[in-house]
């Protein structure tokens, strides 16, 4: 009889990996309990727990990291001699933003128009059912060419640090020959692609003071000293005229030098209105992996609705920077609590307080485990594997590539343009899901060849 090709045995499981995604989806894992319960991403952890018991894994537990949150550990015995290769992903998501503006519920996994909707849906549930699809391919052909590790998080989102306090405490945990990454994604849909660098991420809180209390417009406002205005100006000036990130004392002129976004396709990714210019020089592809960029996540000041004649007595702010590699994280966000403080006008009194911060990323691209991913990409997809960067931080990588430097990281993943992720509407590609598993089944075949060499 002949024997099934692993890319059929990928596409027959399928249908129990969409099943099984809806059921991680409908979990409000999001690890924050000021928005969400607790109580959804416990449901999400015990959930991973079980799927890796389900699927043979030895070792399997709930890990209490120091941020209150559970990451879930498991371990899969390769044959004697082979190599180790830990799996990434995490079960925690973004909060849905807007709930109104879902066209399906963000926690009821839908399909339409061939993609499947869902908060989690890419980014990162559909990782781990991509992780738990190759595996399960690779046992119907025989069982898994090396030993696997699968750690998956539960506050990659939140960026509070819990995994990354954990294994610094318990570093011999995930060790590993090669760490596969399920967190990024193709530069599109069809391209298969692997992620190079990660910018890392500062993260500060800023309050303003000036008064005493709010006080009327009529009558105090052109003399009283307004905490809002304060802090609009202040954010103001981490920006050009152009909209490039001005921070005092950051390099900001990086170049990139690989793959390029071509700055029509990143407006439509984008979605960027027609008429309205995108912010600061260079290449798109320099703006978003080479640059530091900074972004105001939030602001308390009075709303809209309900809003009364007063100079506002205190004002305040998110600010994240993101930070390319070869600049230090902390160092950056030291120079941006100084630029705020420095900027403060009329004297308003500044707080400003780090909320975290996660190192940038750059992996070795002429790895032996390069080597075999290309080759996997390049059959599950027929085409040749590209290298990209991404805007975006995973600051475990460099805890993980301080602990094992001689662990080869690749980060791959679900989270390509029209996926969404973080916004409204975030969907995966079932096609996409399907490829990307049948690429990791087919890349630690590679591997395990290629240190048994």
């Amino acid at each position: 009889m002949q024997a099934v090709p692993l890319s059929e045995t990928v596409a027959s499981l399928m249908p129990r990996a969409r099943a099984e995604l809806a059921e991680l989806v409908s979990f409000a894992s999001v690890a924050d309990e000021r928005q969400f319960p607790k109580s959804g991403c416990e449901k999400a952890a015990e959930w991973v727990a079980d799927a890796l018991r389900a699927d043979g894994f030895q070792d399997v537990a709930l890990l209490d990291t120091p941020d209150g949150t559970q990451s879930v550990y498991g371990f899969l015995p390769g044959p004697q001699g082979a190599p180790t290769v830990l799996l990434y992903a995490h079960y925690d998501v973004q909060p849905p933003l807007d709930e109104a503006a879902w066209i399906s519920p963000p926690f009821e996994l839908t399909e339409r128009d061939g993609r499947w909707y869902g908060r989690g849906a890419a980014d990162c549930k559909g990782g781990l059912l991509m992780h738990l699809t190759a595996l399960r391919a690779l046992h119907e052909h025989g069982g898994s060419p090396v030993s696997v590790k699968v750690i998956v998080e539960g506050s990659e989102e939140q960026g509070t640090g819990g995994l990354e306090r954990y294994v610094e405490a318990h570093p011999d945990l995930l060790t590993a020959d090669a760490i596969v990454i399920g967190d990024t994604g193709n530069f599109r849909v069809g391209l298969p692609t692997v992620t190079a660098t990660l910018r890392g991420m500062a993260m500060v809180d800023v309050r303003v003071e000036t008064l005493g209390g709010n006080l009327h417009s009529g009558q105090f406002g052109g003399a009283a000293p307004d905490a809002l205005a304060a802090l609009i100006h202040m954010l103001g000036t981490l920006r050009d005229a152009n909209g490039a990130t001005t921070v005092d004392g950051l390099e900001a002129g990086g170049s990139w030098e690989g793959l390029q976004y071509p700055e029509e396709d990143f407006r439509k990714d984008a979605k960027v209105l027609d008429g309205v210019g995108l912010v600061g020089t260079g290449t798109v592809s320099d703006r978003i992996w080479a640059r530091p960029s900074v972004t105001v996540l939030g602001i308390d000041c009075p709303p809209m609705v309900g809003a009364t004649p007063s100079v506002q007595a205190s004002a305040g702010a998110v600010v994240s920077l993101r930070v390319p590699p070869g600049m230090d994280a902390q160092e950056a966000a030291d120079a941006l609590i100084a630029h705020l403080r420095a900027a403060a006008p009329w004297g308003a009194r500044v707080e400003v307080t780090q909320r975290g911060s996660g190192q940038p990323f750059r992996a070795d691209t002429t790895s032996p485990a390069y080597t075999a991913m290309a080759d996997a990409m390049r059959t599950a997809y027929g085409q040749e594997l590209e290298i990209a960067g991404q805007g975006g931080s995973i600051p475990l990588c460099n805890t993980l590539a301080t602990l094992y430097p001689e662990a080869e990281i690749l980060l791959i993943g679900l989270s390509e343009p029209d996926a969404q992720i973080h916004a409204v509407n975030e969907s995966v590609s079932p096609q996409e899901l399907e490829r990307l598993s049948l690429a990791e089944a087919l890349f630690l075949g590679q591997y395990a060849a290629s240190k048994s060499v």
